[in-house]
């Protein structure tokens, strides 16, 4: 994949591409204190998740989906309302996995996400999936890496001060021995994209990398939380201003690429 941009000199590492159009990652999160009560939906990796934030603890339900995210995701939803006696109507609002991700998977999250919310006139929160799986790693200094497939990496990196969070670097595209530098100290490394290109990656990171957890992947859980944050700040929107980060400004290589057997259709869904 490439923008038009070559780097200069035979030597010189491959770009490392930044997300199109560029958007800003919200970088900390307090925890809230107003009772909410707040659905979450992400679906942006082959795990397909849903959570309830309910004044301040989660309940959630996931599967190994596939590519059967849009089949599962409504009776996920469904069971934790039901579990809980409540009805769309007593929500506070919707939250989703706003990626980077699987193009198709970060469709099916918005688009359902936006679909409740209109129905039933709730404000609507987007997170980022590679905070979220920041979040999840447990960490205070985190790297986080999905396989994107086409031999690349969603890349971002945050730093825990206190109860906040900030991006340290934020999300772009990158080839795995390109991924941005990272300041000095130990980190975590955690996402698929350590999974498929853990030794490129650990190169790239040689001495800084305390631990990697490559099986790690974004969930509502932490979407939930993140989410609930971000509702305290009145940072919501309406729901037909939701919208996916997109990172990568093309879903498929064109025909001519795909002869050279570069192509993992992974990413297609």
């Amino acid at each position: 994949m490439s923008d038009g941009r070559k780097a200069k000199g035979s030597g010189s590492p491959p770009v490392c591409h930044p997300p199109r159009p560029p958007q800003r990652v919200k970088s900390g999160f307090a925890i809230p204190v107003r009772p909410l009560k707040i659905l979450a939906l992400e679906t942006s990796t082959e795990l397909c998740s849903a959570a309830l934030w309910l004044d301040g603890t989660v309940d959630a339900r996931e599967a190994d989906a596939g590519q059967r995210h849009s089949e599962l995701l409504l009776p996920m939803i469904d069971s934790l309302l039901a579990q809980h006696d409540l009805a769309v109507r007593d929500l506070d609002g919707i939250a989703f996995g706003a990626g980077p991700g699987s193009f198709t998977g970060l469709r099916i999250a918005c688009g359902v996400a936006q679909g409740i919310a209109f129905g039933a006139e709730l404000p609507v929160v987007g997170v980022g999936t590679l905070l979220a799986l920041a979040a999840a790693s447990r960490a205070e200094r985190v790297v986080c890496c999905l396989d994107a497939r086409m031999g690349e990496v969603y890349h971002a990196a945050y730093e825990k001060r206190g109860d906040v969070w900030h991006a340290v670097r934020e999300p772009s595209l990158c080839k795995p021995g390109a991924v941005p530098d990272l300041p000095a100290g130990k980190w975590t490394g955690c996402g698929s994209g350590f999974a498929a290109y853990r030794a490129a990656l650990e190169s790239r990171y040689a001495g800084r990398l305390e631990r990697v957890i490559g099986g790690l992947a974004p969930h509502a859980k932490e979407i939930a939380v993140l989410a609930a944050a971000e509702f305290e700040r009145g940072n919501a929107v309406a729901a037909e201003h939701a919208a996916p980060l997109y990172v990568r400004n093309k879903i498929a290589l064109p025909i001519s690429e795909r002869s050279k057997g570069t192509l993992r259709t992974g990413d297609e869904r």
